[in-house]
Order: structure tokens, then C-alpha cells, then sequence
């Protein structure tokens, strides 16, 4: 199984905090942010991004996956999702079908806030018996 440090934990923290910054949510005033890890061991950040034309808006796991793609990276070791707080935060039914495509049951998912690190689970504990790319191999 990958390991992720405590170091790596609070760079990816400190990512998604600074990713919220620039969501886009005047409608729902909840600003997410998010930081995906790749397999190179490089971060890239998201943020929830919200449209007058619900529900056309998307999700910041959903645009730090487009980040990813763009800079080559092709698979997800951890995410890291932070919300405004106190509620633990995690990634809503699509994004983690989204994380699956690019990561397996043993993804790291981490929820945060502007007072640090909250909880962590697998994908497997968030989506359990998941459907991957993997199930559509010939």
C-alpha cells in the first residue's frame, strides 16, 4: 500500500487551502478546495466552481482531476478535500466515482479545514465494491 507523511499531508493541506481561495460559489457562499497527488509526486489543485445554470457547476475534486490530466499525470495516490469547517467534508457520489477512474480502492481521502486535517479514509470506505476501468477490460 502507498504511504503519504505527515510533511506530504500538510503540503497537500496547505494546497487545498490555497485552492479555495479562488472558488467560484456567489450562489452557495461553501468554497471547497482540493489538492490530487499523482503518481510523479506532484500536486494539483481544484476548486468548486459554480454556474447561475444549475447544475453546470463542477466540483473542485473534478477540476483538480482536469489539472492533473493537463500537467500528464494519469493516476491519483491521495486527495485532499478542504471545506470551510466545522463539518467534515468529503467527496460527493460523482467525484468519487471521478477518483475511482483514476485511483483504486486504496486512494487516500483526506477532509480538512482552515483548522487542519480532520479525517482520512480509503475509496474503498467511501465507495465500496466500486466500478472501475478495470471492469471494462476485454
Amino acid at each position: 500500500m502507498f504511504e503519504i507523511s505527515d510533511a506530504l499531508r500538510q503540503q497537500l493541506l496547505a494546497a487545498s487551502l490555497g485552492a479555495r481561495q479562488h472558488s467560484h460559489s456567489p450562489y452557495s457562499k461553501y468554497a471547497v478546495g482540493a489538492a490530487v497527488l499523482d503518481e510523479q509526486g506532484r500536486i494539483h489543485v481544484g476548486a468548486n466552481i459554480e454556474n447561475a445554470a444549475y447544475p453546470q457547476g463542477w466540483c473542485a475534486e473534478t477540476t483538480a482531476l482536469g489539472a492533473m490530466l493537463m500537467a500528464g499525470g494519469r493516476s491519483v495516490k491521495a486527495v485532499l478535500v478542504t471545506g470551510p469547517g466545522p463539518d467534515i467534508i468529503t467527496p460527493c457520489g460523482g467525484c468519487r466515482q471521478k477518483l475511482r477512474e483514476f485511483g483504486g480502492p486504496d486512494l487516500f481521502i483526506i477532509a480538512g479545514d482552515p483548522r487542519g486535517i480532520q479525517q482520512q479514509w480509503t475509496l474503498d470506505d467511501l465507495l465500496p465494491f466500486s466500478f472501475g476501468p478495470e471492469h471494462l477490460k476485454l
